[in-house]
């Protein structure tokens, strides 16, 4: 949990903020995101408003969009609100931590094991996204909520039309520039193929701490096929099954996304999960207007 800021909202719909996501400084972050709490303290949410400086009816319509898409792997947006000057959406919390909160509470990159299992989930998240004729066009480090359960991918811009359904999209607003793929940041479309090359730069940092690193510094485990995501050549990325094939071999297809069993994390993420929901389950609710 991070603190508020005197330029934060003290309520937003119904809902009473009590902490932000993210901390100060986060890079790549697509909307501003609050933990809050019901006037009554009975129901807790994530809620989430345009970033700052952004465009709001932008933001909603691609708010509005993401609401459609409720497959497994996915942060959903459940309940939107708000006005056209001032949109929201809330979705029941979970506790959570955003990939860089992840590497931080570890104290570094994440083992092996662990980004594999990261990746392969959220690969089997695009998969089933792209089988629909749709693309993220917005996968970062920031995007990627890990929960005891595993990752899920925060569904801001999960809707994008691909272009063979006629319609071209700019990426995410924030999204860091190490998940860019070359032909998107020369003005080219995001499609399904500009999802795996920002999955290979959310792997890179999940094993490295770096969305570009040098090839030496990514294991060697991961190294050719972290390589192959991020083929400057769009044809040259593999497909998202295969990612999960090559990440966890065997792993049966549609076995990992939103799945509710708890996966293997290292014990500072376990511990930094616990605390964030024994924290806010404990913070009092403000008795009067910031």
């Amino acid at each position: 949990m991070e603190r508020l800021r005197q330029d934060d909202p003290a309520r937003i719909g119904e809902f009473v903020t009590v902490a932000r996501l993210d901390a100060d400084g986060s890079r790549g972050v697509p909307e501003r995101r609050y933990l809050a709490r019901s006037a009554d303290g009975g129901h807790t949410v994530l809620v989430c408003l345009p970033p700052a400086g952004g465009d709001p009816a932008r933001w909603a319509a691609e708010a509005q969009q993401a609401s459609r898409l409720v497959q497994p792997g996915f942060w959903p947006v459940v309940h939107l609100g708000g006005t056209p000057a001032f949109p929201w959406y809330a979705t029941p919390y979970r506790p959570a931590l955003p990939l860089p909160a992840v590497l931080a509470a570890h104290g570094g990159p994440l083992p092996e094991p662990v980004v594999r299992t990261l990746g392969g989930t959220l690969a089997e998240a695009l998969a089933s996204a792209h089988v629909l004729g749709l693309v993220h066009g917005g996968v970062c480090p920031a995007g990627v909520l890990l929960t005891a359960c595993g990752p899920l991918l925060g569904c801001f811009g999960a809707t994008r039309a691909t272009p063979a359904a006629g319609a071209l999209h700019t990426p995410a607003t924030g999204l860091e520039t190490g998940c860019l793929a070359p032909e998107v940041a020369a003005g080219g479309p995001v499609d399904r193929a500009a999802d795996v090359y920002a999955l290979g730069a959310v792997l890179a940092y999940a094993a490295t701490g770096h969305t570009v690193p040098e090839r030496q510094e990514i294991p060697a485990g991961l190294r050719d096929l972290i390589t192959a995501c991020r083929s400057r050549d769009p044809e040259g990325r593999p497909e998202p099954a295969r990612v999960l094939g090559e990440l966890l071999p065997g792993a049966a297809y549609g076995a990992l996304a939103g799945s509710t069993e708890p996966v293997s994390l290292p014990g500072r993420v376990v511990a930094a999960l616990s605390r964030q929901s024994a924290e806010l389950l404990a913070a009092a609710l403000p008795t009067e207007e910031r």
